[in-house]
């Protein structure tokens, strides 16, 4: 190792982004922070900062997520945060060369997040609003909605979106959102019930929903992780 120069090498930033979803009255939504400070000051980004010299990257997502967005330190901890993938385009940052490790998330409807840190402000914004992203961040975001619609397939991916005791409605809804889809209620509850591990009947009284029909009974995340069969999307319809 006494022959080894790390001056030979230019050095480069190490960053980490989160596209962090949820299901808010119907519609997939993205959790996004104002920056306030430059570069792009003012425009709206994911979530995301430098790795610090001593942490991991996966320890930097949460660090950064929890600072920015004021989401509480439980919840950022026992967040599944998913590796989407690295994005090093040279130019892809203005200051210095950068590469980003990207990550996915999918949390249940939450309160309205708080800037911190380096963010103005956070807020919950519906993924069909028309804005333009800071830095790659459009194309991030591009590439995890593909991600966690594929992964609704064939994993149980979709109970995150829920709070821990949820109908099968509920549940429902999670799926036509992500996919844009409607899907058929009997052959959905079928598909779910029939599913070995994917959701667990809760003990005790039905909740009564929006409508107008009776209670309904309500479910748990399984101990399945993934789904045999998959639950396919109808065909030729993508998220």
């Amino acid at each position: 190792m006494q022959d080894y120069d790390p001056g030979a090498f230019p050095p480069f930033a190490v960053t980490v982004d989160l596209a962090v979803f949820t299901v808010r009255e119907g519609r997939l939504h993205v959790l996004l922070v104002e920056r306030g400070e430059d570069p792009f000051k003012g425009a709206w980004a994911l979530p995301g900062g430098f790795v610090r010299p001593r942490e991991s990257a996966g320890q930097a997502a949460r660090r950064e997520l929890a600072e920015e967005t004021g989401l509480s330190g439980e919840t950022v901890a026992d967040l599944h945060l998913e590796q989407l993938r690295t994005y090093s385009d040279p130019d892809r940052d203005p200051r210095m060369r950068v590469v980003s490790v990207a990550y996915t998330a999918l949390l249940p409807d939450l309160p309205e997040p708080r800037g911190g840190g380096d963010a103005a402000q956070a807020q919950w914004t519906p993924l069909t609003a028309a804005v333009l992203l800071a830095f790659d961040h459009d194309r991030i975001l591009a590439d995890a909605h593909d991600r966690i619609g594929a992964k609704l397939e064939y994993t149980c991916l979709a109970t995150s979106f829920c709070p821990p005791e949820f109908t099968l409605g509920e549940l429902q809804q999670v799926y036509e959102t992500v996919w844009g889809v409607d899907l058929d209620r009997p052959n959905f509850r079928r598909k779910v019930l029939t599913t070995p591990g994917f959701v667990e009947a809760v003990e005790g009284p039905p909740r009564r929903t929006g409508g107008r029909g009776k209670p309904a009974a309500l479910y748990r995340a399984g101990t399945a992780s993934a789904l045999h069969p998959p639950l396919l999307r109808p065909e030729g319809r993508h998220a």
